[in-house]
Formats: C-alpha cells, sequence, structure tokens
C-alpha cells in the first residue's frame, strides 16, 4: 500500500531539531523586463523564510512560464532565469513545508487555469480551517493536486460564482481563516493581500517605475527598490499598468502582527510594520538585562539570531560582548545523518566553542528563544567543556509554551519545555549555573508599544500567552473527534 500522508508537518523533523522555522517568503514584481530575475534576487534575500524549495511563475501578457524546484534559490535560479521564465512580471516563493509535508507538488507558486483566465498563486502562512475547507472541496468533488493549504485557495477562487477575478479572489479571501500574506499573477495583474489581523508581513515597494511586493524590506535592498509602505491588515492590493489600487473588502479592524517576526524570523535589516527588527532586538537585550542581570565575566551570543539581543544585553550591563561560539555557515541538510553519534556532533559541526574567549569566564550565554531545549543542552555543555567557569542562559523572548497554527512549525505543547517545566526544573535540564527569560512585559516594551492590552493585545503572542487571535477551526474539529492527525493524501512522494 501506499504510504499516507499525515497532517503533521513536524513528521520530516530529527527528534532532537528544536529549530522553529517559517512556512516562506513571498515575492511579487510587475513591469520590467525580466521580471523572473528581479524576482530570483528578491527571493535570494528571503532565503531565510525557506530553504527546502523555490519557485517563479512569470507571464509576457499571455502565457505563463513557470519553475519549481526543490533546494535554495541559488542553486535552481541563476543564469539565464529570464529566457527560461519570460515575461514582465512575475511572483516567486520560498518554502519550508508546514501544512503538508516537503514535497515537490506542494512547491509553490501554484497555478491553475480558470475560465478568466490563468492565475499563479503563492502563500505565507497557515490557514486555520484548511481541512475543513478540504474535506468540503473533495466532498463536492474536487481533485487535490497537492497536500498544501495553498491550493485550496486557488479552489476557491475556481469556484467562486462572481464575475470577474478581483471579485472571485475576494470571495476566496472570505472563506479562509488564519494568518497569511498572499500574492497573485494573472496575465494582467499582481495582487496582494494580508490577512486581517496582519498576521503575516508584506510591503509594498517600487523599482523605479515598476511596484513590488515582498515579505519583507530586504528584499526591496536586495533589488535596489525604494521602500513604500506596508500592506495594511485586511487590505488587498492590485498593481497593474495604471499603478496601484487598494480596497478593504471586509472592513477595518486593529493589527496584531506576529511577535516571532521581530524575536527570530525576520532578518535584522528588515523594518516590519515600521519597526526597525534590529533596534527592537538590541531593546530585548537590554530589557533582559535589566531584569535578570547576573555577575558575569562576558556576553555571548547564540549566532546569528542571538547578536542583536547579546549586544544590547552588553551594552546595558557594561560586559564586554565575545564572539565566544562561532557559527559555520556552509553546513548543508546533507550532513544531518539519521544516526544518533553524528546529530550529537551536528551542534559542534554547526556551532563551535571559541575555547580563547570561553577558558575560565564567567558567561552569559544569549539565544533568541528556547523551545525544546535539546540544542541548548548541547551548546552549554560545548561551553562549559571549552573551559567556561559558570553558565548563565539568557532568553531574549518570554517562555514558549503553546504551539502556533499561523505558518511557524512549532513542536507540540508536549514538547515545549516551558510549557512542561518550572523555572527551576528547566535551570537544571539545562545544566546552567542560572536561567532567565524575557518578560511578556519586557517585551511589548522593546516593541515600544506600551502596556499589553489584556483584552486586546497589540499582537499575536499566544505562543507565550496561549491567547489565540483567530479561532482554530481545524483543531476544534480534531478535538471533537479524537483524530489530532487527519489523513492527507495516499500518495507516497519519493
Amino acid at each position: 500500500m501506499p504510504e499516507a500522508v499525515m497532517y503533521n508537518p513536524a513528521d520530516h523533523r530529527e527528534a532532537d531539531d528544536e529549530t522553529m522555522r517559517l512556512e516562506c517568503g513571498v515575492f511579487g514584481v510587475y513591469g520590467p523586463d525580466g521580471a523572473a530575475a528581479v524576482a530570483a534576487l528578491g527571493l535570494h534575500a528571503l532565503q531565510h523564510r525557506g530553504q527546502e524549495a523555490c519557485g517563479i511563475a512569470a507571464t509576457d501578457g499571455q502565457r505563463f512560464h513557470t519553475e519549481r524546484h526543490m533546494g535554495l534559490v541559488g542553486e535552481n535560479f541563476s543564469g539565464d532565469v529570464s529566457e527560461r521564465l519570460p515575461g514582465n512580471a512575475a511572483i516567486g516563493h520560498t518554502r519550508y513545508s508546514t501544512a503538508g509535508g516537503s514535497f515537490l507538488r506542494n512547491v509553490q507558486p501554484m497555478f491553475a487555469d480558470l475560465d478568466t483566465g490563468g492565475i499563479a498563486l503563492a502563500h505565507n502562512g497557515n490557514l486555520t480551517n484548511f481541512m475543513a475547507l478540504r474535506t468540503e472541496l473533495i466532498a463536492d468533488g474536487a481533485i487535490m493536486q497537492s497536500t498544501s493549504d495553498s491550493e485550496i485557495i486557488l479552489h476557491l477562487i475556481a469556484r467562486s460564482r462572481r464575475r470577474r477575478i478581483m471579485e472571485r479572489f475576494i470571495d476566496a479571501l472570505s472563506r479562509i481563516e488564519g494568518g497569511y500574506a498572499l500574492v497573485a499573477l494573472t496575465n494582467k495583474k499582481l495582487i496582494g493581500a494580508r490577512d486581517p489581523l496582519g498576521i503575516r508581513p508584506l510591503v509594498l515597494g517600487r523599482l523605479g517605475e515598476h511596484y513590488v511586493l515582498a515579505s519583507e524590506t530586504c528584499a526591496l535592498d536586495m533589488i535596489g527598490a525604494e521602500f513604500v509602505r506596508d500592506i495594511e491588515n485586511g487590505e488587498v492590493v492590485v498593481i497593474d499598468e495604471t499603478g496601484v489600487t487598494s480596497q478593504r473588502p471586509f472592513g477595518r479592524q486593529p493589527a496584531r502582527p506576529c511577535l516571532f517576526e521581530y524575536v527570530y524570523f525576520s532578518r535584522p535589516d528588515s523594518i516590519v510594520n515600521g519597526t526597525s527588527v534590529y533596534e527592537v532586538r538590541k531593546r530585548m537585550g537590554r530589557i533582559l538585562a535589566r531584569e535578570t542581570g547576573v555577575e558575569a565575566d562576558i556576553v555571548v551570543p547564540v549566532p546569528d539570531s542571538g547578536v542583536p539581543a547579546a549586544l544590547g544585553f552588553a551594552q546595558e550591563s557594561g560586559l564586554p560582548f565575545e564572539m565566544g561560539i562561532i557559527r559555520s555557515h556552509y553546513l548543508g541538510r546533507t550532513f544531518i545523518q539519521p544516526t544518533q553519534g553524528v546529530r550529537e556532533l551536528g551542534v559542534r559541526m554547526k556551532h563551535s566553542p571559541n575555547k580563547a574567549a570561553l577558558a575560565g569566564r564567567r558567561v552569559v550565554l544569549i539565544d533568541d528563544s528556547i523551545v525544546r531545549g535539546t540544542t541548548s543542552v548541547k551548546l552549554v555543555r560545548a561551553v562549559r567543556a571549552a573551559g567556561a567557569a559558570e553558565v548563565h542562559l539568557r532568553s531574549a523572548s518570554p517562555p514558549i509554551k503553546f504551539p502556533d497554527f499561523y505558518g511557524i512549525d512549532m513542536p507540540d505543547r508536549d514538547k515545549l519545555l516551558a510549557a512542561q517545566k518550572s523555572l527551576e526544573e528547566m535551570r537544571q535540564y539545562l545544566e546552567v549555573d542560572t536561567l532567565g527569560f524575557l518578560s511578556i512585559d519586557g517585551l511589548y516594551e522593546a516593541m515600544e508599544a506600551g502596556a499589553r492590552n489584556a483584552e486586546h493585545p497589540q499582537f499575536t503572542d499566544h505562543y507565550f500567552t496561549g491567547e489565540y487571535p483567530t479561532r482554530l477551526l481545524d483543531r476544534e474539529i480534531a478535538e471533537g473527534r479524537h483524530d489530532p492527525q487527519p489523513q492527507l493524501s495516499l500518495l507516497a512522494s519519493a
């Protein structure tokens, strides 16, 4: 029998892999010759948002041309990309699988032929009513070619009874729930949309006389484009030969952007929702030092994501900042073999302790977050083995106690260290002299957003608080039938 693909996005992880990953990054450009090459450059800047797969769809106004690949952007889109994908409009996608699994059939952009013409779609985030919609569509005769929630959106557009493509697009948006940023391409339009709460980011830029959509401003910087503004929560923008038009089909409500964009996911040189990620992370480190300061000799970041917070911690505490851990940027996935012995060496292959900086020192080790704690234990042991006299571990975010359903690949609650252990139990498990976390109030202070509004939080912060910003229909249905892993497909992909 073929192997069943189940709804468990973490199935393909190593058992002790605690790295959080965001589902993807999206990019779109309308107007310039060789648009696919521009999209490829933009995707390079968004590679940190997804390293498993990438794709580009381009149009010359008549035909669409698409390529989708497993692997990195640089491995697949170079050289004659504009000749392979001709046209003056293109969208692109970098992917790390959450909903659906890691298979070529799930790689985006996805394309469909409609009676109104072709449409390509790229999607960042997760739909929290994905399984409910999928079950409904299949019962009504839909044939699914992937196990991705992005395909659901194409089916909803195709089945809409509205006349015009934009009306169909908005009709589809009215059916979906969760956190998302979308870019879509027809033969005449580039479309962008952001979920009603603005959980996932999307920005508008200008490249000469042409317009660009991207998950982060670092992609605009990569292609030499000028930042225009953020796409607002619940906004739909259309870019065509007349320029940019905007509409809000579902009214206005307060935004609640994802805090983990600032804690971990976004590149530090990006501006997200008008705020510098780098400056936020430095403020997180400063406040962390005020809240959890300790007598020590040096401050050491877990590279690369812990560096800005460690800088802030060092500046606030007056302690020297040292690169006590050196990260290798050349370790590919093929190095990680399915044997316990090699996995034990994996952390040292990626993060090597710098004995010259660590020996005999009392070390404050700064990480952006602690998830399972398995990687943290190995890092602590490596730092001690390099001669550190003491190790004081600090997390530049609050304890992670609840899973995410909006596009972050995060373990279930029973595998989250802070959800299962007290602070002292975590300290003992992590084998550190002291352990400290940034408070939720400290994180809001770092965001310069004022005190957290308990009734109407300014940000999506459920991974710390358990307060989810939307209903979780699929989870409610699954819990009701005691089936947390409904079957998605009977096709086994090689």
